[in-house]
């Protein structure tokens, strides 16, 4: 039986997870720093490159309130190395090859893919809101939404 979506409220599960370019991220790392975690099914697909492309071009806004950004997907280190490149992005990708980290998260679709979902973390490592859904568009729409209502992070104590 397959694990119900982590829910708001719910502390997001750690991992650690290989990215396109062949390096361990370590989601503890992120601790104490909003975060944009997405999943979606299948890198250098027409709806999946939208969506990265979408927040690539939102990041320095994302950025700007705070916020990291990290997608998942189960492709490979390859795949998500050439997905990476082909999109310009400038946050990194994790490739969930054994599934583990969609399985825990429970977004792990009847396919083996990852379903399109999106996690916004807080600083305390806890999923403030979950977006679901296959329209790319809205994942990013909130992502700016929210860094817009958060606005610049408040400066580190002198």
């Amino acid at each position: 039986m397959a694990r119900p979506v982590i829910e708001s409220g719910a502390v997001a599960p750690t991992f650690v997870g290989t990215t396109a370019d062949g390096t361990p991220l370590d989601l503890a790392a992120y601790r104490g720093h909003p975060l944009v975690l997405y999943f979606y099914p299948k890198a250098n697909t027409a709806g999946c490159t939208s969506e990265a492309r979408g927040f690539a071009e939102h990041y320095p806004d994302l950025q700007r309130a705070g916020y990291a950004v990290i997608g998942v997907s189960v492709d490979s280190v390859e795949s998500q190395k050439s997905f990476s490149e082909k999109c310009h992005l400038p946050f990194p990708l994790v490739a969930d090859q054994d599934r583990s980290i969609a399985k825990q998260y429970g977004v792990l679709g009847l396919l083996g893919m990852a379903k399109r979902v999106t996690f916004f973390v807080g600083p305390d490592g806890r999923v403030d809101e979950v977006v679901q859904g296959m329209l790319p568009g809205r994942h990013v729409a909130r992502a700016l939404e929210r860094a817009r209502q958060a606005g610049p992070p408040p400066p580190p104590p002198a």
